[in-house]
This record gives structure tokens, sequence and C-alpha cells, in this order.
């Protein structure tokens, strides 16, 4: 099978074109090659194409801090041209060829209200409480409302089990720091769902297989907070806590984009269809090896 992917060649697409490289034929469509998503007229190669059948979006401006400076501009900002726009750009474009559209997206969409251990079902009504997940959220009512076939898949905090040259995953950004014995500031108050990128990969195989539609959490099986996966981080491998203080969401995230508490995932769905989703534990292990 042929796939395109959009925005493919970063810290998550790029390990997908690794691990899928053997089944599909996975072609990307980014900046780099003259693709703007921004501009529906650069989309017509999915447009006039009839061999690939799936579209698989990563693309998006995902920097939290830097989306909520562009609210105040609005559908002009780059935040919305891109990941509003973009997507329903990319969503005509499948329809007028007939492909499938696999859009991702992420936990930020909810607003973290839950009481722990509560988790988040694909049941549960976003409400997003920054731009970044406002405009995040918008693009999948453009996927949902455009007619083609999709599948949602909202991801969160990926890693890699090796270091990305190019951008360092909130994992590697940490022990970065610990290995060269530079103090770490963690929040306890903000609970998180890590996922190992290479599950991500066998998921979306697994929702191509299965012709899967609709909307999936392709996120890990443990929430943690920021401080006790950095602790943990330590206690694995071998880095002195003592360089591990606490600060909460307030204080660590003062004059930036608003953080929601409680983002447990419940991935149930995606492992029904037969994907492992490992742990953190589980993928910080698979680092050690």
């Amino acid at each position: 099978m042929k796939i395109y992917t959009i925005g493919g060649s970063g810290l998550v697409g790029s390990r997908l074109a690794e691990l899928l490289q053997d089944k599909y034929t996975i072609d990307d469509l980014s900046l780099t090659n003259g693709v703007d998503i921004t501009d529906p007229s650069s989309l017509d190669v999915i447009r006039n194409d009839k061999e690939h059948e799936v579209v698989l979006h990563i693309a998006a401006k995902a920097d939290v801090d830097g989306c909520e400076k562009d609210k105040e501009q609005g559908e002009d900002g780059a935040a919305y041209r891109i990941n509003v726009g973009g997507a329903q750009n990319i969503a005509d474009a499948c329809k007028a060829s007939q492909k499938k559209l696999l859009y991702i997206s992420t936990d930020f969409v909810f607003d973290g209200e839950k009481e722990v251990p509560e988790k988040y079902s694909e049941e549960d009504a976003p409400d997003p409480i920054n731009w970044y997940a406002m405009t995040k959220y918008k693009g999948e009512e453009v996927v949902k409302k455009s007619g083609v076939p999709y599948a949602i898949l909202r991801i969160a905090y990926p890693y890699r089990g090796d270091e990305f040259p190019l951008k360092k995953d909130f994992v590697h950004a940490i022990m970065g720091r610990l290995a060269n014995k530079q103090p770490i500031t963690a929040v306890t108050d903000h609970i998180m769902t890590p996922t190992f990128i290479d599950d991500i990969a066998y998921a979306i195989d697994a929702v191509i297989t299965n012709k899967a539609t609709g909307i999936y959490h392709v996120v890990g099986s443990q929430s943690l907070s920021p401080y006790d996966a950095t602790m943990l981080m330590a206690d694995k491998f071998g880095f002195d806590k003592a360089l591990i203080s606490k600060t909460t969401r307030e204080e660590y995230f003062k004059r930036k984009a608003p953080r929601p508490f409680n983002l447990s995932l419940n991935n149930d769905k995606i492992t029904q269809l037969g994907v492992a989703m490992r742990t953190f534990e589980e993928g910080l292990k698979e680092l050690k090896t």
C-alpha cells in the first residue's frame, strides 16, 4: 500500500517511516519538498493522485506557548492557518481523490478537570483551555465533517528510543540535563500520559490494516506527573536525584499558555486492535537496552 505522510520528517514521522517502510511505500510531503498545507494548490499532488490510499497528517504548529501568542490574530495567525486551515485543505484533497485521512491530534483537547484517577475516553467531550489545543480540536472537527473515511489519533508526550538529532523529545531533554549534572525543576500538579513512538507506529499500522475509523487514544499505559517521570528516569539511569526539585503549574508556566491538570487518557480502544501500548517504565527499559 502507498501512503502519503504530511510532516513526516519530524520527531514522530521519521520514526514511523523507519518502522513501517517494509510494509508500506511512504512518500512524505512537507515544506522541504514544496508542499505548504496552508496553500490548497500545493496539495494538488494529493488531489490528482490515484495510487496512494491513505494520507497520514502529522504536521502541526505544536509549540503550545508559540500558539498562544498567535491567539490574538485569530484565523490569520499561524497556529490557526496551519492546524485548522491546513487540516481543511488536506481533507478537501483527500475527498477529491477518495483517500482515507489519518489525523494526528493531541491529549490537550481536554480541560484536565477530571478527578485522578479518572481517565479520559474517546467518548468524553473535548474542552480546550489554550489556543494550541483549540486549533487542534477545530482540526479534528474539520476532519469529522469532511466526508472522507478518517481516523483521529490523539497522542501525548511522544518519546523515542534513540535521540532525534533535530529535536529532543522530553525524555532525552531531561536525561541530557541530568547526565550533565544540571538541575531540573519538575511540575507536580500536571498528569501526563507519555507515549513510546514505536507504539504509535504499530497503532497506525493496526488502524490501516483493520480499516478502523473514528477516534483513538494512541497513548502509553501509565499516567504520571513530570516530577514523577523525572524521578523514574533518575532511578533507571542512575542520575543524581538531588538535582531534581518540585514546582507547580502556576509557577512553572507563569505568563505562558495554561496547562490542564489531569491528562490521563484511556487507551483500551486501541489495545483492542491488538496493539500493546507500553507503560513509561517499559519505555525507559527500551531506552536502556
